[in-house]
């Protein structure tokens, strides 16, 4: 099996990003924003309104497929697996599903709705589908971490002991002494 800290290829694209260069951190970081970037504007229309399905016609239909959700949502899971796989907790929420939810929020406000009853609600619909992106990607991310290889360190419990007792035995004395 390969090392995954080692200079082999499997280490350098599954290893953590923290043992990397920090240009290759960062770039790292920046292509997988630009990739859920291009995502959302590959899978979802730019122009969220309905439209009219022929002329004259009064029914309406979205331009958003089931097919392109599912896409965006494939995509942006993998992604965030990737990527709680190799960083810190906190950065596939804001690489994964922050960049969907500013270029969602652009749209909606970019285009707004006929003037109906729904012309208001853009904000909910926003904050909804937000709300499902970042959980759906907190909860890949969780599950990319569980399959990190990490090493074992002993090195904190043994400083916490002598910071706590003055030697590295735990040096507590007897529990008359504790209280």
């Amino acid at each position: 099996m390969t090392e995954m800290t080692g200079n082999s290829t499997t280490g350098k694209l599954l290893g953590p990003l923290r043992d990397r260069p920090w240009a290759e951190r960062w770039l790292t970081r920046a292509l997988g924003a630009a990739v859920a970037s291009a995502s959302y504007v590959v899978c979802v229309p730019w122009d969220l309104r309905n439209r009219v399905e022929s002329a004259g016609s009064i029914d309406e239909t979205t331009p958003v497929t089931g097919v392109g959700v599912v896409a965006l949502g494939v995509v942006l899971l993998l992604l965030a697996a990737y990527f709680g796989h190799r960083d810190s907790r906190g950065w596939p929420l804001l690489l994964i599903a922050v960049p969907p939810a500013v270029l969602m929020y652009v749209s909606l406000r970019t285009h707004p709705g006929p003037p109906d009853g729904f012309a208001n609600a853009w904000p909910l619909t926003w904050a909804f589908f937000t709300l499902v992106i970042a959980a759906g990607v907190l909860v890949a991310a969780g599950v990319g971490r569980t399959f990190r290889v990490e090493e074992e360190s002993t090195e904190g419990l043994v400083s916490a002991c002598r910071s706590v007792g003055g030697e590295a035995g735990g040096g507590l004395g007897t529990p008359r002494e504790r209280w």
